[in-house]
């Protein structure tokens, strides 16, 4: 932890800085800002309902990469920028709070889109303002950061104050063009500027959003049946649940997320930032979007068994929900061969098969048992991860606990 004058200033990491506290601290809020995209979907589970999630889910996924990147280049502990992730946290958790309103406002009190998008414009340009601070004598960062902002900033933010008029379709689709603008200004702005000072602690940050959006699937399993008594068909499902949840952690961190971090560590300069931007900041974004629809299938299934009033063991799932309890497997997994095949090359028969596969099982969902169509995708999951086990060894763990003082961060004897 700096001391002294340098806990009212910004400090700069270092090769080998690691995640801090204050990080994982920052994190909370997403925590909260994924469980309420799941139920905005859940809410009204129609196919512009989910695909309007979607849209969100990417405006708060770019909202965390914005400091996930300004943290790998500055301390989040030193007191500067810690006054600033709390700000940042401040800000989340109020759009957090309108997400169920984004596209149906409520009667009575502030607009809901309005407050949102307002949030968003804020949390960017904190972030731009944050790094030009972070690096007064980088005149290429600074270059970088103006066509950020008359490019990537500016156009989406005013797309989306635009959206904020309208509704359904319209809305959506508004709003779609300014994320569609805002991620592909970041290839127009170029890599030059940004950096990565340290490939350990940019990927533990990613690998640490992905474990809180697992975390969602067990808040899902939890809320699908939240107000009824426990039964065996629950007990059963919760089983299954888990069984999903693990084989699809155990892919991630076995086999894809030691391989890239790898990767980025083998690589300097602008080809590390661009790596960092294709396989991180966009390659992950689907594969949180596949564990937030896979939690709008488990707790459909979780609701639908425990409501034994209601429904019947024989009663299958429909709708939209029917496709996102494999189809969410599914997008995970094409995601993660997308991330090795940007970092390494290659492609990974096994995953590339299981993730179309899952796609494919969206058709047969509706005809069975809701469990019955949970209990074939825990078996296909665990299946499936001791299949790529067995064609393809562990990737070595050797990432250090992020709670454990580092040599950077340990007082000087």
């Amino acid at each position: 932890m700096p001391t002294g004058r340098g806990r009212s200033r910004m400090i700069a990491t270092e090769d080998g800085h690691r995640v801090t506290p204050a990080e994982l601290f920052f994190d909370l809020v997403f925590v909260y800002a994924i469980t309420q995209v799941t139920a905005l979907m859940a809410a009204d589970p129609t196919p512009l309902r989910v695909f309007g999630a979607a849209v969100v889910l990417a405006l708060l996924w770019w909202c965390w990469c914005c400091f996930a990147w300004l943290g790998n280049v500055v301390r989040a502990d030193s007191g500067a920028m810690f006054a600033v992730l709390v700000t940042v946290m401040a800000v989340v958790l109020i759009m957090s709070l309108t997400v169920p309103e984004v596209f149906h406002d409520a009667p009575g009190g502030l607009s809901g889109p309005m407050v949102f998008v307002l949030c968003y414009g804020a949390v960017r340009v904190l972030h731009l303002v944050s790094y030009r601070i972070s690096s007064p004598g980088d005149d290429r960062l600074h270059a970088t950061l103006r066509r950020t902002a008359l490019l990537s900033v500016a156009p989406p933010f005013l797309l989306l104050l635009v959206g904020t008029a309208f509704s359904g379709v319209t809305q959506v689709l508004i709003w779609l063009a300014a994320v569609l603008i805002d991620y592909c200004g970041v290839y127009v702005t170029g890599a030059s500027g940004w950096r990565v000072t340290s490939p350990g602690h940019f990927a533990e940050r990613h690998a640490l959003i992905v474990i809180i959006a697992l975390g969602e699937s067990f808040i899902a399993i939890g809320v699908g049946m939240s107000g009824y008594p426990v039964s065996a068909p629950v007990l059963a499902a919760t089983a299954a649940g888990l069984a999903v949840v693990a084989g699809l952690w155990r892919m991630y961190f076995r086999h894809i997320d030691e391989i890239a971090e790898h990767r980025l560590t083998s690589l300097e300069g602008d080809d590390r930032t661009r790596l960092a931007r294709d396989a991180y900041t966009f390659l992950h974004l689907p594969l949180v979007a596949g564990i937030v629809l896979t939690a709008l299938g488990l707790k459909s299934v979780l609701h639908q068994v425990a409501d034994s009033d209601h429904y019947d063991l024989s009663e299958p799932l429909h709708g939209v929900v029917a496709w996102a309890l494999p189809g969410g497997a599914g997008l995970f997994l094409l995601a993660g061969v997308a991330i090795l095949l940007r970092t390494t090359g290659r492609n990974s028969p096994v995953l590339l098969a299981a993730g179309l596969g899952c796609l494919a099982a969206g058709a047969v969902v509706p005809l069975i048992p809701a469990l019955l169509a949970l209990a074939l995708l825990a078996s296909a999951v665990t299946a499936m991860a001791v299949l790529h086990s067995r064609t393809t060894p562990d990737a070595p763990t050797g990432r250090p606990d992020p709670l454990v003082p580092s040599a950077e961060s340990a007082p000087a004897a």
